[in-house]
């Protein structure tokens, strides 16, 4: 297909299409004799990619990281696409809600203008966050062979100790029927979501390693893959019936878990569940009292991985939970293995 049709067909110009191949996000094959430009079906979904992306406020240099795999599939190119288009949906919703807030306070007698600048800063911020969140542990390279490395007993400091059990816990205690949707956030390769499998239970999992994804696609074709993060979920409000969740939540600092339980909610059908497990302490004090106990045996490694990681204050958690109406049990499997289970009420 030659560029014409090609900017026909996807309604743009040739001359964009030309930019596009001059900043290195197309390579159309070239005919040597006459120069002309000749489109494959995969540089129009290529090309239909980045034209989504630029649609939705997306800079070219951003567009070249995320299509850096010449290679990628048709589905790898949609996930993209939807996965954009939501966190550009959840950005847009964020600014009405916030200028919503702002209508309501201009009725108010006790309106101040630094209640405007408050919102608006707490706006950028919000942005900033979900915009700004990357994988500082590189889950890309880890996916090949993430299950071999899982190893739920032996060394000085055993992050997975209780894995098996954990996992287990939380099908046991979220309770769903045939039919139902699960969401699993942070699904990796597929060893929490996959068990709700053989009930008849539709599951999606998120998580914003292709790699990931791709593997767990692989060892389970029945789960719905979708690349996203805790704080910009690829679901439609009130959609699933329960979100679940393992060793994941403690990528994330204590301000953005609680973007990540506000998503969570909204993603979350009236009455659904929510069930978390993962690394976390039970409180401020336990957190110091496992330390102090790392530390009076000089295990320095247990020391340094605790402190290269986010882990939970479960307590905190739980108080944001009940404040927001949920129904709420919780275990500790070991001194830095827990686990949330909560209930919507409405």
């Amino acid at each position: 297909m030659l560029i014409k049709e090609v900017a026909e067909k996807l309604n743009t110009t040739a001359r964009s299409i030309r930019f596009y191949e001059e900043k290195g996000l197309i390579s159309p094959k070239k005919d040597e004799e006459n120069d002309y430009r000749y489109f494959t079906e995969k540089d129009l979904l290529r090309l239909s990619t980045i034209l989504a992306l630029r649609e939705v406020g997306f800079p070219v240099n951003e567009i070249k990281v995320l299509l850096e795999d010449p290679s990628m599939s048709i589905q790898q190119y949609l996930n993209i696409q939807r996965s954009a288009l939501y966190e550009k949906w959840i950005e847009m919703r964020d600014m009405i809600e916030t200028i919503d807030e702002m209508v309501d306070r201009t009725t108010e007698d006790s309106y101040l203008p630094k209640d405007f600048y408050a919102l608006a800063q707490h706006l950028k911020n919000l942005k900033s966050i979900r915009k700004n969140w990357t994988d500082r542990w590189n889950f890309d390279q880890q996916a090949s062979d993430y299950d071999e490395n899982i190893k739920k007993q032996g060394f000085s400091f055993n992050v997975h100790e209780g894995y098996d059990q954990a996992l287990a816990r939380i099908v046991e205690k979220t309770s769903l029927q045939p039919g139902n949707t699960c969401l699993d956030i942070g699904i990796g390769t597929g060893n929490l979501g996959s068990k709700f499998l053989q009930d008849g239970i539709k599951v999606i999992g998120v998580d914003q390693s292709e790699k990931m994804l791709e593997k767990c696609k692989e060892k389970h074709p029945q789960i719905e893959t979708r690349k996203g993060h805790f704080l910009a979920l690829p679901i439609l409000d009130h959609s699933v019936d329960a979100v679940v969740s393992s060793y994941a939540l403690h990528h994330l600092p204590d301000e953005e878990k609680v973007i990540a339980l506000e998503e969570m909610t909204r993603v979350l059908k009236p009455n659904g569940q929510i069930c978390i497990a993962d690394l976390m302490f039970t409180d401020k004090v336990h957190r110091e009292k496992v330390i102090a106990d790392f530390q009076a045996v000089g295990n320095q490694i247990a020391i340094e991985c605790i402190a290269d990681e986010y882990y939970a204050d479960r307590s905190l958690l739980t108080n944001w939970f009940s404040n927001c109406g949920y129904q709420i049990e919780s275990y500790q499997f070991n001194r830095i293995l827990g686990m949330i289970y909560a209930r919507r009420h409405k």
